[in-house]
C-alpha cells in the first residue's frame, strides 16, 4: 500500500481497516476538485459511522485517514458527515407524528453554526413555521451545498438550530474574497437569508447542549491530527529519500523525529481512550468532569500537538520544500489554517472556568 494510503489507526488493526482503504484512494483521486469530494460525502454520510453509535473510533480513523491524504479534503467531509449526524439526533427529539430531514439522501449539507461581528441570524415562528432572515458568517462551500443545518437566534433570547434548504430563492451566498493560501478550494463567506423556510431541530438551547455536539468538535479534532500525521510522513519520507542519496539525517533530524513520533502516538492514543468512552457510555457519567470538558481538552491537546508538529518539521525540512513540493506546501497551509478553528487561550480559559467549578478528573 503507498504511504499516502496508510491509514490513520485508532485501535483498528490494518486488517480491520482494509474494507475502508479504497475510501482515501479514492479521496487522493478526488483532491482538489470539490464537486468529486461532495460526492465522497455523500457516499461516506450512507455508509460511515455516526459518533456514539458504537464505531466513533472508526469514524476518526477514517476522517483521520482522509486528512492525512488531503486535509481539504476532510474539511468537505467532516462537515457533511456532521450535519448527518445532527439530524439522526434531532430526528429522537421530534414529537410523534413528525419526523426530522433525512441527511443519507443525495443533498449535500453543511454546518453553518459561527457568529461574527455585524451578523446576525434570526428565527421568527409563525402560524405557517418558523423563517430565518438576517446574515450568518464562515459559511464554507455554501455556494456548492444543498441543505444545511445552521444555528440563529429565537424570540426567547436562546439559540437553536434549523434545517434548511440552501436553494431557495431567499438564500444568497457571498463569493467571498479568499487570500489564503490554506484550504483554497473551500472559501468560507457569509450567507444572507430572506424569509427562508426552516425546519426547527431539537428546540432553543439543544444544538449546543447535546453530547452530540461535543462530539462533532472532537471529530474536528481527528481531523487536525490526521492533516498532522501526513505531515510527519512528508518529513520521515524525505529523511529516508536522503538518506538513499546517501544525506543520512543527523541527531537534530532524528531527534525531531523522535518527539513527532511520541507527540503523534500519546493524541492518538487519547482519542482512542476517549472514543471508547463515548461509546462505552462513561465519557462525562463519572459526575466529575462533563463531556464537553473532555471534548475541550481533545482539542487543546490535539491542537497543539499539531502545531508541535507544524513547528519540528517545518523548521527541519527548511524552505525548500515549501517553495518546491506543492503538496507538502499545501498540506502545512492547509493544516496550519484548518487548526485555527480552536481557539487557544479562549477555549483554555473556558476549560479553566469548568475546572474551578471542580469539572475536571483530577
Amino acid at each position: 500500500m503507498p504511504a499516502a494510503f496508510a491509514p490513520v489507526l485508532l485501535d483498528s488493526t490494518p486488517a480491520d481497516f482494509s474494507p475502508w482503504v479504497p475510501f482515501p484512494e479514492a479521496v487522493a483521486a478526488a483532491a482538489g476538485d470539490v464537486p468529486a469530494l461532495l460526492a465522497l460525502a455523500l457516499e461516506a454520510g450512507r455508509t460511515w459511522p455516526r459518533p456514539g453509535e458504537g464505531r466513533t473510533a472508526l469514524l476518526w480513523e477514517l476522517l483521520a485517514s482522509v486528512a492525512a491524504t488531503d486535509v481539504a479534503a476532510a474539511r468537505v467531509l467532516e462537515p457533511h458527515l456532521d450535519a448527518v449526524a445532527i439530524l439522526a439526533q434531532a430526528a429522537q427529539a421530534f414529537p410523534a407524528g413528525q419526523s426530522a430531514p433525512d441527511g443519507t439522501g443525495e443533498a449535500a449539507w453543511g454546518v453553518f453554526a459561527a457568529e461574527g461581528p455585524g451578523a446576525r441570524l434570526e428565527a421568527k415562528a409563525s402560524a405557517a413555521g418558523v423563517t430565518l432572515s438576517g446574515s450568518k458568517p464562515w459559511c464554507s462551500l455554501a455556494g456548492a451545498l444543498d441543505c444545511a443545518v445552521v444555528t440563529a437566534h429565537t424570540d426567547d433570547g436562546g439559540r437553536a438550530a434549523f434545517a434548511v434548504s440552501l436553494r431557495h430563492s431567499g438564500v444568497a451566498c457571498e463569493d467571498p474574497e479568499w487570500i489564503a493560501r490554506g484550504l483554497q478550494e473551500i472559501p468560507s463567506g457569509t450567507v444572507h437569508f430572506d424569509q427562508v423556510p426552516a425546519i426547527p431541530l431539537g428546540g432553543t438551547g439543544w444544538y449546543h447542549s447535546r453530547p452530540g455536539f461535543a462530539w462533532g468538535g472532537m471529530g474536528v479534532a481527528a481531523c487536525w491530527l490526521g492533516g498532522a500525521v501526513g505531515v510527519a510522513r512528508d518529513f520521515r519520507s524525505g529523511l529516508l529519500a536522503g538518506a538513499d542519496a546517501g544525506r543520512q539525517p543527523d541527531q537534530v533530524a532524528l531527534a525531531a523525529l523522535g518527539e513527532v513520533d511520541r507527540t503523534l502516538t500519546a493524541a492518538l492514543q487519547y482519542l482512542a481512550r476517549t472514543a471508547a468512552g463515548i461509546d462505552d457510555g462513561t465519557l462525562g457519567s463519572a459526575g466529575t468532569h462533563s463531556t464537553w470538558s473532555e471534548a475541550q481538552r481533545v482539542r487543546g491537546t490535539v491542537a497543539a500537538a499539531v502545531e508541535r508538529v507544524l513547528s519540528l518539521v517545518g523548521s527541519n525540512r527548511g524552505p525548500g520544500p515549501l517553495a518546491f513540493d506543492g503538496p507538502y506546501a499545501k498540506r502545512m497551509a492547509d493544516l496550519a489554517l484548518y487548526v485555527r478553528q480552536y481557539h487557544g487561550a479562549r477555549d483554555d480559559a473556558q476549560l479553566g472556568r469548568l475546572a474551578l467549578k471542580g469539572d475536571c478528573p483530577w
